[in-house]
């Protein structure tokens, strides 16, 4: 069993790292960091030079997250995956038998996620395991 995060580097992901890290320490799980490198658009030499650099982002930003995994003794497997993030993160989940997905929202509203396809409004509809959507930002209590 393991624990899978959506990692970018973003503000959302930087704290869903943190809370990813505690609950698979909490658990003794690894935790599976997973980069969606899938890019948008069609296929052709576009293409090519999109997932390329997007490949190399994701390359840049798991080293980070290991690093801080690496910090607070849990173990980690990386992934990019050559999808965008939802499905990566639906078929990472799948293949490591995933206890849980952690992901970093954004902040917009739920309209706006519906409307646009907001990674965690997708994976909160499709997964069939637990989502844990870390908000980017504390917010006050209402």
């Amino acid at each position: 069993m393991t624990i899978v995060l959506g990692y970018d580097e973003s503000q959302g992901a930087v704290r869903a790292l943190r809370v990813a890290i505690e609950v698979a320490s909490a658990f003794g799980v690894p935790l599976v960091v997973v980069y969606g490198a899938g890019p948008p658009g069609a296929m052709g030499e576009e293409y090519k030079t999109h997932a390329a650099a997007l490949r190399q982002v994701g390359q840049a930003a798991l080293t980070h997250a290991v690093e801080a995994a690496d910090d607070a003794g849990v173990p980690t497997n990386v992934e990019i995956v050559d999808e965008r993030p939802a499905q990566a993160l639906l078929d990472a989940a799948a293949r490591h038998e995933a206890r849980l997905i952690v992901v970093g929202s954004y902040g917009e509203s739920p309209m706006r996620g519906a409307l646009l396809g907001s990674t965690p409004h997708k994976l909160l509809h499709l997964s069939t395991i637990p989502v844990l959507c870390v908000p980017a930002v504390d917010r006050p209590a209402v």
